[in-house]
């Protein structure tokens, strides 16, 4: 029979090994390409961001890092997929507040928890929301879209990119304090909304601003306002929702990367350092500039308690709306 002091320094030879095997793994990480999950549609903004951060990845890493679009139920397929993936490094989520904070919280029964579930890696930045219309839409500014919601309440909806998502929540946030009731119109991603916004087949959207910036430039889209507590200034001529009426109107969205459940502390401690390095390249930090994001680059300690924290303020904010998702 095994005595108990030989039982313990079993098992301490267990821990000892494993460490070791977890560090080799990192010395050696990556040794084949990186799947980073999108749960989101193609052509949105996390989309965007996590095609540019990828590629800066790939050539930091020597190995390819993929981004591999799920979408669905607001992000809620795609990271309750990476929630059950090997915790070996090579499938990560590119998750933001729908993922984390928003699907969670709204969710009747949600597929995963959003703190257990997952490690930390990195918070990559955050981004302005904007209430956007189709230039056949009369309205110039919030208060003429308000005009003409109320007038015409079986005319106006607004789409977004899923239920449970930010501008759902920018939506219903919208019609309580508004007091209009336009219908949600949810897509699977920003990119198929943006698209039916453009041909005239939904009337009024709230996105992303980011992947709304050349198609308002362009004129194919009419800004209305964007979410923020401050104009953004990179297109400082949009004004605030706020500033529009809607007092204390204020919603947002951040991105951040995210690993599976027991991932290797050496894995996920190399990850954050190449994101870091990844954020700090001038070049790249002019390209989410152009796309008006703000990068605020995190620990994965501090991610981890800035999702606890998202969680405790938003809570309020989504009982107070009513929505619930199946």
């Amino acid at each position: 029979m095994i005595t108990r002091r030989a039982g313990l320094g079993l098992s301490m030879a267990a821990l000892v090994l494993g460490a070791l095997a977890g560090t080799a793994s990192a010395q050696t990480y990556p040794d084949r390409s990186i799947t980073l999950v999108v749960p989101f549609a193609a052509g949105g903004s996390t989309d965007l961001v996590a095609r540019i951060l990828a590629q800066k990845l790939t050539e930091q890493m020597g190995q390819s890092v993929v981004v591999e679009n799920r979408a669905g139920a607001g992000g809620n397929i795609g990271a309750a997929a990476v929630s059950k993936a090997t915790p070996d490094g090579y499938t990560l989520l590119y998750g933001t507040i729908s993922t984390h904070t928003l699907n969670p919280l709204m969710a009747k029964k949600s597929a995963y928890d959003p703190v257990k579930d997952f490690e930390p890696v990195a918070l990559i930045g955050n981004i302005p929301n904007v209430l956007v219309v189709n230039p056949s839409v009369p309205a110039k500014n919030v208060q003429e879209l308000i005009a003409l919601a109320k007038a015409n309440p079986d005319k106006y909806s607004y789409a977004s990119s899923g239920v449970a998502t930010p501008l759902h929540l920018s939506g219903e946030m919208f019609n309580a304090m508004a007091g209009t009731k336009m219908a949600h119109v949810p897509y699977r991603g920003a990119g198929p909304a943006m698209n039916d916004l453009v041909a005239g087949q939904v009337p009024v959207l709230f996105d992303n601003l980011p992947s709304s910036v050349e198609f308002i430039k362009a004129g194919k889209i009419r800004a209305l306002g964007v979410t923020t507590k401050t104009r953004v200034a990179q297109m400082p001529d949009i004004p605030t929702l706020d500033e529009q009426g809607l007092k204390g109107y204020e919603t947002y969205s951040w991105q951040a990367i995210f690993a599976p459940p027991k991932t290797p502390k050496p894995i996920v401690d190399k990850l954050n350092a190449e994101v870091k390095k990844a954020l700090a390249d001038p070049a790249l930090q002019q390209r989410l500039n152009d796309l008006t994001m703000t990068v605020t680059f995190s620990s994965p300690d501090a991610l981890a308690k800035f999702v606890q924290d998202q969680l405790a303020l938003w809570g309020p904010i989504t009982k107070a709306t009513g929505v619930q998702v199946d």
